[in-house]
C-alpha cells in the first residue's frame, strides 16, 4: 500500500502540493514513485520559471517509463531540488521528503480542484 499524507493536496494526475506560508512544495506522490520504478531522471523547471495548475512543468525518468510532471498550482518556480539533479533516486526512498519544485503561489482557491488524502487514496486502489 502507498503512503498517502493528510497534509499535502493531490493532483489525479499523481503530484503533490504542501503549503507553507506564501510557498508550495511539489513532488509526485508515493504511489507514483512506486509505479515508475527506479528513478533515473527528473526534469526540473528554471528558478523564474512560471507555472500554471494543470499545465505540464517537468518529467520524470524511470528505467521503467517516461512521466510527464503537472503542475498542482500556479505560481514562480523560486527553487528546484539541486539534491535530485545528482541523485533522482531520492524520489523513490521518500517521494513527500524529496519534493521536486518550490513555487510562489498566486492563487491559494486553487487548492480547492486538488484531492484531500482520501479521495486520493480511493484514485490509487482502482
Amino acid at each position: 500500500m502507498s503512503k498517502v499524507l493528510n497534509d499535502v493536496r493531490y493532483a489525479e494526475s499523481h503530484e503533490w502540493v504542501r503549503i507553507e506560508g506564501e510557498f508550495a512544495y511539489v513532488g509526485i506522490s508515493d504511489y507514483a514513485q512506486h509505479a515508475l520504478g527506479n528513478i533515473v531522471y527528473v526534469d526540473m523547471p528554471e528558478v523564474g520559471d512560471e507555472v500554471e495548475q494543470g499545465e505540464e512543468f517537468g518529467a520524470v525518468e524511470s528505467v521503467k517509463a517516461a512521466s510527464d510532471l503537472f503542475s498542482p498550482i500556479s505560481g514562480e518556480v523560486v527553487e528546484i531540488n539541486e539534491a535530485l539533479e545528482d541523485a533522482p533516486e531520492l524520489v523513490n526512498e521518500d517521494a513527500y521528503e524529496n519534493w521536486i519544485m518550490k513555487v510562489k503561489f498566486n492563487d491559494a482557491a486553487e487548492l480547492d480542484n486538488l484531492l484531500d488524502a482520501e479521495a486520493y487514496a480511493k484514485i490509487c486502489e482502482h
